[in-house]
Parts: structure tokens; C-alpha cells; sequence
């Protein structure tokens, strides 16, 4: 079996002076304790904030993210019913216009002549605003505030390959959301009963060459929330996983690696999770919609597929008890970067 990981109580910086990793740093917290101190490590630092919200009506995402030698950010949003799907990027070289924080809440930026993204926290809310022009043919405006109540806890984890490679990962789940998406004449509501937001926050110094899978939702189901976070490939042989489930906020971590099967030829058919040596994850993801975004620009190469669709199956508690997992929505990536 593999062994139980580290738990972090108290707050640690992330790297040390020299910029290498803080053996210290290394463990999950269910709190985000961990100080994103990264220096040095010239052209290899990769920081992101990802926002996925999930609606009544739509899928909506921006994400802000900086490689050390460029900005990307992006904006995508899907309406499940009619499958109207639009993704708008924006790449620019260095840091130019964008603020990354050291820490997972405070505010972050990214504004230019055709996408603003900015993230504020203020009295347990980050306030999400976003304006895009041109988007699919019109403009895009996001007002929304996505509550962070103070019992909710959260995945935050630091995955160590050596003292010179490693990375912090914040998962935040089942976040509730209010506000609106415009797109056009085309306003979507968001209501907190049964809106809900994810972060995945990003800070580290990666291989250069990344494969991953990731598997999320965040949902009401039977009467509970629920959040599901599942990882592979990235954190094998680290020790550590970004495994783990929520239930009204409570996180149940997984300490054991769990595997993906899915068919890379036909990424629209059934996958298969579970966990790699005991029954404790048992789960089927079935896709209603595929985005692919390709990247290959000189130093960036990247190809995300990332799958819309619903979790059927069940987690485990550490007691034995199962947690029914029916119809949650949810989404799942296969994304291969070399950057």
C-alpha cells in the first residue's frame, strides 16, 4: 500500500533562499499554508490561476497563467444544452501586464486591449471579473462572487521530484458562485444554491516535459455537495497524490495513486478511475462534449484534451463507508505540455 502523506499544519515558505525546495514544504494541508516564495530558476517557473465554474446553464472558465518567457491566459465557456462552445487566447511575451500571487487567495491580474481577468478577495469572496472583446463575434463580460466559507477546507499539496523540481498544487472545490456571464445580448445567472467554482492554483518548477490527467467536479447530489479531485501520471513515484473528495466542504484525502483508462484514439468514450491497490475508488466518467486546445509555438508545445460529462460510481472513507457518486458533473483532461 502506498504510504500516508505528510499532513502540513502550520504555515512554510515553498522554496528556501536559494530558490531550491523546502523539504519542509513537502505534504498536504487542508488549508492553503504553503507561501509560493519561487525565485531563481531562470526560464523554468510556471505560476497559474485557473477558475472552472460550473452553472445551471453553462460551463464557464479564465485562467491566468505565466511561463517565466510568456503570458498565457485564456477564456472558454460551454452551454451544455445547445453545445455552444468558444475559447479566446491570449499570449504575450514575458510578464507583461499580469500579477501572480505568492499566496492562493490574494488578488491576481491580467489586463490588456482585449482580455481583462482579475481575481480579489475580500471577507471570504473572490470577486471574478472578466471582459473579453470579440468574443465568438461579440463581447463577454463575467461579474461573479465566489464564496469561500471559513469551515469549507481545501487540497493543497507539494509534489517533490528533487530539491530542484517540484510544484505546489491548491484545489479548490465546490466553491458556491453567484453573479453573471454576458455574452452578447445573452445573460446566464448564476445562483449559489446550485452554482459552484473550482481553483486549481498553480506555483512550481515543473519538468519540461508535463503529462497529466485530472479529474473534477463539483456538484449537489443527493442532498450533499460534493467534490471529487483526482490526479495521475504528474505524481507518480513522488510519494504524493492531489487525490482526494469532499462531502459540504470536508476534505477526505487519498493517499493512494489512482489510475485512468480511457481510449486516446476516442477520448468520447467511457473512462474508468479507480485506485491502484484497493476498491477505494471506483468510478466511471461518461463524456457529452470534447475540448481540445494544440499549442506549438518554439519553447511552448502543448495539447489539452479536456472532457465534459457525469461521474457515476463511489469513494471510500477511511472507515469503510461508501460515498454514492450518481450523475455529478464534472470534467477530465489528458494534457501533455514541453514547456
Amino acid at each position: 500500500m502506498q504510504h500516508v502523506e505528510r499532513e502540513l499544519t502550520e504555515f512554510v515558505k515553498l522554496c528556501d533562499a536559494k530558490g531550491q525546495l523546502n523539504p519542509n514544504a513537502i505534504g498536504y494541508a487542508k488549508q492553503p499554508l504553503v507561501e509560493s516564495n519561487l525565485r531563481g530558476n531562470f526560464m523554468r517557473k510556471k505560476k497559474w490561476n485557473y477558475w472552472c465554474v460550473f452553472g445551471d446553464e453553462i460551463l464557464f472558465s479564465a485562467t491566468i497563467s505565466h511561463l517565466d518567457y510568456a503570458t498565457v491566459c485564456f477564456v472558454y465557456f460551454l452551454n451544455y444544452e445547445t453545445q455552444r462552445f468558444y475559447e479566446k487566447t491570449v499570449v504575450l511575451p514575458f510578464a507583461r501586464h499580469v500579477k501572480l500571487s505568492e499566496n492562493v487567495l490574494d488578488s491576481c491580474y491580467f489586463r490588456s486591449d482585449t482580455m481583462t481577468i482579475e481575481s480579489v478577495y475580500n471577507q471570504d469572496a473572490t470577486h471574478l471579473t472578466v471582459s473579453v472583446k470579440e468574443f465568438d463575434g461579440e463581447d463577454l463580460e463575467a461579474l461573479l462572487v465566489i464564496s469561500h466559507p471559513k469551515e469549507y477546507e481545501s487540497l493543497n499539496v507539494v509534489v517533490p521530484w528533487n530539491r530542484q523540481t517540484f510544484q505546489f498544487s491548491g484545489k479548490h472545490s465546490s466553491l458556491p458562485v453567484s453573479g453573471m456571464v454576458k455574452i452578447g445580448n445573452q445573460r446566464f445567472e448564476f445562483e449559489k444554491v446550485d452554482s459552484f467554482a473550482v481553483l486549481d492554483y498553480g506555483r512550481g518548477v515543473l519538468p519540461r516535459e508535463t503529462h497529466w490527467n485530472w479529474a473534477m467536479a463539483s456538484q449537489r447530489s443527493l442532498g450533499k455537495v460534493i467534490g471529487l479531485n483526482l490526479g495521475g501520471k504528474w505524481t507518480d513515484g513522488t510519494g504524493m497524490t492531489e487525490n482526494a473528495f469532499f462531502v459540504n466542504g470536508k476534505m477526505t484525502k487519498i493517499h493512494e495513486d489512482v489510475l485512468f483508462h480511457y481510449d486516446a484514439e476516442n477520448y468520447k468514450k467511457p473512462w474508468l478511475i479507480h485506485s491502484k491497490f484497493s476498491d477505494d475508488v471506483r468510478l466511471t466518467f461518461s463524456p457529452f462534449f470534447e475540448r481540445t486546445s494544440k499549442t506549438d509555438i518554439r519553447l511552448i508545445k502543448s495539447e489539452v484534451h479536456q472532457l465534459i460529462g457525469y461521474y457515476n460510481g463511489y469513494v471510500r472513507y477511511p472507515d469503510g463507508r461508501k460515498l454514492k457518486i450518481t450523475q455529478l458533473l464534472g470534467s477530465i483532461d489528458d494534457y501533455y505540455a514541453k514547456w
